[in-house]
């Protein structure tokens, strides 16, 4: 049986929701909008902070295994790296609910699931290293918390499946704009005269949906695709030179697409434009877009 299988069954289990849609408001409001999630989502890194974090506690577990499987029983150096793990991993822990925090419907359950994998996984080398210490201090071989370490690395295995399934399969993480790209010739969008006084314009150009602000004689031009899960920036707020998300709050700065403010860890792609006979034209050509331009190079 495909393990594809598996996660799409996952996915449809609206059970889950029962424990899933109060554990998300319980982590929203431990984790509301501001510097604290800024840092855990990783706005500051410029991608998300959590896949960097867990590779000190996978690293380490694993590492304690092999020196096990070397030396035939445990150690001290073993049981300090599973400790280590075990501390690393809240941390870890809390970046990925950071993350979990702004999802919803089948993303929202497979990551219960991944959570609870993982909860599991903690608390099985937290034994390892308490059945470590005993051993150590009554000079047994340890060979009961080699075991409970094998058995953690068995369902961290799991979890990481599921977290592989969040980010590779379901885009939770990943920029929404990656694979955009707008026109790299001048297109017109839209008129002059359609611009509102306040707020913004959502337009098309090519297969791209646009973002227009004009303040004064500038007129900004930015991917309306929110980079963090989507959201339509036409439905935020302008003040102050950015735009704020509708969805999640993160801001961007109108001039340059920057995230001024998280959750968003990536910037929203911006377009030159230019006003022709009262037409308002744009067009993106940072080395960036041509990735993703079949009719550009490479």
């Amino acid at each position: 049986m495909r393990l594809t299988r598996l996660t799409d069954w996952l996915e449809a289990q609206r059970d889950i929701d029962c424990v899933g849609q109060p554990l998300n408001g319980v982590v929203q409001r431990l984790l509301p909008a501001g510097p604290v999630k800024n840092a855990l989502t990783g706005t500051w890194l410029g991608h998300p902070l959590h896949p960097v974090l867990v590779m000190v506690p996978i690293g380490s577990w694993t590492s304690a295994s092999l020196i096990d499987v070397a030396v035939g029983r445990s150690t001290t150096a073993a049981r300090r790296l599973i400790g280590l793990g075990v501390v690393a991993a809240v941390p870890s822990a809390l970046s990925g609910l950071a993350d979990w925090s702004d999802t919803g419907g089948s993303e929202q359950r497979v990551g219960v699931a991944h959570a609870t994998l993982n909860t599991v996984a903690l608390a099985l080398y937290s034994a390892s290293w308490w059945s470590r210490r005993r051993a150590e201090a009554a000079g047994g071989a340890g060979t009961a918390g080699a075991v409970l370490a094998l058995a953690g690395m068995a369902v961290a295995t799991g979890a990481g499946y599921l977290g592989g399934h969040l980010i590779y399969a379901q885009g939770v993480g990943v920029d929404t704009n990656a694979f955009h790209s707008g026109p790299d010739d001048w297109t017109t969008v839209a008129a002059i005269d359609d611009l509102p006084d306040e707020g913004a314009l959502a337009v098309t150009a090519g297969n791209a949906r646009l973002l227009l602000v004009g303040q004064g004689a500038q007129i900004w031009a930015l991917e309306n695709r929110c980079s963090h899960r989507g959201a339509p920036l036409s439905d935020g707020t302008v003040e102050d030179g950015c735009v704020t998300c509708p969805w999640h709050g993160s801001r961007f700065d109108l001039r340059t697409g920057e995230v001024v403010a998280g959750p968003a860890t990536v910037g929203q792609p911006v377009y030159e434009t230019k006003v022709v006979a009262g037409q308002i034209q744009v067009r993106r050509q940072e080395e960036r877009s041509l990735r993703t331009n079949p009719d550009g190079p490479g």
